[in-house]
């Protein structure tokens, strides 16, 4: 793998209104996509996030650095050109949900998993009219068509923007219902990321911290937060 990269080349990156939406430049040249797209996004303040962004670059630019950029990079080059496929795979989330799947023991667990995650399926059934059935272990539980079908139907109403950052809350957590839940401010970033890691942090405490899982974990859960900062910027 080559360690080439490219060099900041610019003075000023800044947001401007342009057809369709609003972009960034940089010293007045257009930024364009990976696919070199024009880079249109449809909100002032996603664009001024893009903007700050390259502007924080210093002689190098790290994409690792620009979680906006590349989210919007997505939007334009993956989910717009394969929405279809990409409200497919989300949805399927729905047939495999994290919350419906459930320790067999100990009880501490057991119950924990119960206190955590029964009310967000409650939340699903009541709110989504989407009731997901429970099993125990690893193997599959068989949801109802009608069920999954309600949630490719929310899938589906994101735009290509909001879509990209759904993609990645639901990737992060294995929860779409956890993802949906953030959408509709039914529940707050932190404590739905707090959720999806019930079992990972029960092992913790059982049997201690491991580094390396440790930073693992940090670098899932900023990219879980930068997720839903570019959901929440894709609508203001």
């Amino acid at each position: 793998m080559s360690d080439w990269q490219p060099k900041r080349f610019w003075k000023q990156a800044q947001a401007e209104v342009c057809e369709g939406g609003f972009t960034v430049k940089l010293d007045g040249r257009l930024v364009r996509t990976p696919a070199k797209a024009a880079l249109t996004v449809p909100t002032l303040a996603m664009a001024d996030a893009i903007a700050t962004e390259w502007d924080a670059q210093e002689e190098l630019i790290d994409p690792r650095t620009m979680p906006v950029t590349r989210g919007a990079n997505a939007a334009i080059d993956k989910v717009r050109t394969q929405r279809s496929e990409v409200i497919a795979l989300l949805a399927e989330y729905g047939d495999s949900d994290l919350l419906c799947y459930r320790a067999a023991g100990p009880e501490g667990l057991i119950q924990r998993q119960a206190e955590g995650w029964d009310p967000m399926l409650d939340w699903a059934a009541d709110t989504l009219g989407a009731r997901l059935f429970v099993g125990e272990g690893v193997m599959h539980v068989t949801q109802k068509p009608d069920v999954l079908s309600k949630l490719t139907t929310e899938v589906a109403t994101f735009d290509d923007f909001a879509l990209a950052g759904v993609h990645d809350l639901i990737s992060l957590s294995g929860s779409l219902i956890l993802a949906l839940a953030i959408t509709k401010d039914a529940i707050a970033v932190e404590d739905a990321w707090l959720l999806s890691r019930i079992d990972e942090h029960w092992q913790i405490e059982q049997w201690g911290a491991d580094e390396e899982a440790a930073a693992a974990e940090l670098t899932k859960k900023t990219a879980f937060q930068d997720a839903a900062r570019f959901y929440q910027l894709s609508l203001t």
